[in-house]
């Protein structure tokens, strides 16, 4: 990947200023490492007339399928993990690369030369290869607004031999105009991946606040709004929307040249000593972890995952030493080891986690000998024909001494004032059932398999539809607790 940035000058005003902005030396090319390769800053020309500074970001294919997302976030595609235009063609690889080496300038800090951080400056800024999903037009609607005299942007042919095949989906965009450098840059951060449509990375949260600090002074009055700040965040609609509110706030501000808290301030955190819901999921974390350290458990299966909330949680306790995350679904383990961190993790808590595929309606040899199993949320999402398979994968042949199954209260649905009556809680509930349907099916696994079962509330227990989620406590008899551990001491032997 490439980008040069060039301005002009004069002796009173050399080029070279470019250099302090920048904070890299004009006489020097300097190489920073990155997450996914290597970054290269060096200066194809430096006078007093003209300078010109260079990014090149040689990107270590091998890396990104380790650590990243691949091409467009499919990480069960084994074939377009290697296959594809990262290496070459500009995308958030090298905006992550710019914040990285140009990350003062970004910011707009230079001690050397404040005044000139400051003021516009004549720029022209060439990137050769740019993905760009809405082609040249899109380029220039999405930098047009924003200052420059000249947005350029030319499709690159798919074969200049055979102009029959059309355009490829790349331009070549040259920007041209007086702009802060610092303005010009966080325009780029943002938009690269915008354009490219595709982040290398899972979008968490704190990219909100990324978008907004990038798009300060621009982002809030730009027509294309909410095209950038859905792209940017990868469609992740709930991001998107307290990023457009947010965005809505700071364009008020700015119209009554007023402060975004003076508009933002109908809550006073000073004053306010309310205290806030705790969210059921969190509850339920919460119930599943007492539940676990008061039957002594020490090594967990976490089966049916997910993103790996719950595994989180348990790696905060070292009482529990050994976990292990079990998903039928590729994308939610992955998700799942980027919420732990597992490759920056040290080596003593990663030996305490595991993440696995497998599917908990067949049996699995690797999960036996086990203290305790958890299917939070898990159930209600087989259909009612699969259940028996997974009670006896979980109890008949995994055989857990304590055995933690959630599932939400279908009678308290009545008090979401925002589910329509009928409705389930998640599009992809088969079912979801009544206390006492719950508790039948329960005492009549108990039965089957030797354990004994309690029933928890988990949430406020209404008086009339008892709480949000129930939990049914299995525990082993002590009778084939003991057939368990002569079964273990004699595969031992």
């Amino acid at each position: 990947m490439f980008l040069t940035i060039s301005t002009t000058g004069n002796p009173e005003r050399p080029a070279t200023d470019l250099g302090f902005l920048l904070h890299k030396h004009p006489e020097k090319a300097q190489t920073f490492s990155t997450s996914h390769g290597t970054a290269h800053v060096f200066y194809p020309e430096a006078s007093a007339e003209r300078c010109t500074a260079a990014l090149l970001l040689e990107v270590d294919p091998v890396a990104l399928v380790r650590r990243g997302k691949g091409r467009g976030g499919a990480p069960d595609a084994a074939l377009a993990q290697y296959v594809n235009d990262r290496p070459y063609a500009a995308s958030s690889l090298l905006s992550v690369a710019m914040s990285t080496v140009f990350k003062s300038a970004l910011n707009g800090a230079c001690r050397a030369l404040p005044e000139r951080a400051e003021a516009p400056m004549p720029l022209r800024i060439e990137v050769p290869a740019l993905p760009a999903r809405g082609g040249a037009e899109l380029v220039r609607k999405l930098f047009g607004p924003l200052g420059w005299t000249s947005v350029d942007a030319v499709a690159v042919p798919l074969d200049e031999q055979f102009p029959e095949w059309g355009e490829s989906r790349y331009v070549r965009l040259v920007l041209e105009g007086e702009l802060r450098l610092a303005d010009a840059l966080r325009q780029l951060y943002v938009l690269l991946p915008v354009l490219d449509d595709a982040k290398h990375y899972w979008v968490a949260p704190d990219e909100v606040d990324k978008l907004l600090r990038a798009g300060e002074g621009w982002l809030a009055t730009h027509p294309e709004q909410k095209l950038i700040t859905s792209r940017y965040l990868s469609r992740r609609w709930g991001l998107t929307r307290q990023a457009m509110q947010q965005l809505e706030l700071v364009r008020l501000a700015e119209s009554d040249d007023l402060d975004v808290e003076s508009i933002d301030n109908a809550v006073d955190e000073t004053t306010d000593t309310e205290e806030k819901p705790v969210p059921l999921a969190e509850q339920r974390r919460a119930a599943i972890l007492d539940a676990l350290r008061a039957a002594g458990a020490s090594r967990v299966l976490d089966l049916g995952c997910g993103q790996g909330q719950l595994v989180q949680a348990l790696l905060k306790d070292v009482g529990f030493t050994e976990i292990v995350g079990v998903d039928v679904s590729m994308r939610a383990l992955t998700i799942a080891s980027r919420r732990l961190k597992l490759e920056r993790m040290g080596e003593r808590q990663a030996g305490r986690v595991v993440l696995r595929q497998g599917s908990l309606t067949y049996t699995d040899k690797r999960l036996k000998g086990y203290d305790a199993a958890v299917l939070s949320e898990v159930i209600e999402h087989l259909d009612l024909p699969r259940l028996p398979a997974l009670e006896y994968a979980v109890f008949g042949s995994a055989r857990p001494r304590t055995v933690l199954v959630t599932t939400p209260n279908v009678e308290y649905n009545v008090r979401w004032e925002t589910l329509p009556a009928g409705h389930v809680r998640h599009g992809d509930h088969r079912f979801e059932w009544t206390r006492a349907e719950f508790r039948g099916w329960a005492r009549e696994v108990a039965q089957r398999h030797g354990y004994g079962v309690d029933f928890v509330p988990v949430g406020p227990d209404d008086p009339e539809v008892g709480p949000p989620t129930q939990m049914a406590v299995f525990t082993m008899t002590a009778a084939d607790g003991t057939r368990n551990r002569t079964e273990k001491e004699a595969n031992a032997a």
